[in-house]
């Protein structure tokens, strides 16, 4: 298997398709892959309210906090690259210099999601990786980050530990292996398959199993019931 140190800048993957992969590995394969994608309700309002935390390109000071927005970033280890919502950086004795800025730094990102925090790892994965990224580049150590939450109106603090930071390692290399060889591949559908925005590209594709057709059974049965209901 490839070292993460061999990635050349040529063979970088989108950061972001990190929260495709860890959701369904097929569906980061038909975007990323394939390059097919279809907007549903969740992705629209999702896209909406991410454009809104950029409204601001340039950065902004308050006071010993500098707020850097739209913040693009890369690993040669992990072969990402991608762009951090806001990265917060606190003007403290233990940063790091900043380029054009008097004094030294913490860096503190922080990733702006649609609806609720959620009990899967998805964001959390995606954040992490935006520090891991930040930590190469400014050559620091980032313990902790947070996801912000439209629903909620709050922030989730997101402890980056070895275990999400493993599960990067571990993703990103599984990640290089299906793009170089171009495979997309096969997974067992579920009720998660409901909120894809890109189950009517992926289910005909699987529909002659047994399962996929048990699951379209299930989901026309759970709308006639929504209506219903």
């Amino acid at each position: 298997m490839k070292e993460p140190t061999d990635y050349p800048e040529d063979d970088w993957l989108a950061l972001s398709g990190l929260q495709h992969f860890a959701f369904c590995r097929r569906q980061w394969a038909l975007i990323h892959i394939e390059q097919q994608w279809q907007d549903n309700y969740l992705t629209t309002a999702g896209s909406l309210e991410h454009d809104r935390a950029h409204d601001y390109s340039e950065s902004e000071t308050r006071g010993d906090l500098l707020i850097m927005r739209d913040l693009r970033v890369f690993s040669r280890r992990l072969g990402i690259t991608g762009a951090c919502d806001v990265v917060e950086f606190r003007q403290s004795d233990e940063g790091v210099p900043l380029h054009g800025r008097a004094g030294t730094w913490l860096p503190y990102p922080v990733e702006y999601k649609h609806g609720v925090p959620k009990q899967v790892d998805a964001d959390r994965l995606q954040l992490c990786a935006e520090a891991m990224c930040l930590e190469e580049m400014l050559a620091c150590s980032i313990p902790e980050g947070s996801l912000f939450y439209q629903q909620t109106k709050r922030r989730e603090r997101v402890q980056f530990d070895e275990s999400l930071r493993g599960q990067i390692v571990a993703m990103t290399s599984e990640m290089h292996d299906l793009f170089s060889r171009g495979h997309t591949p096969k997974v067992r559908p579920s009720k998660a398959c409901r909120a894809c925005s890109l189950s009517d590209i992926c289910l005909p594709k699987i529909a002659k199993t047994r399962s996929a057709q048990q699951f379209i059974e299930e989901s026309v049965q759970a709308g006639v019931e929504g209506v219903a209901g």
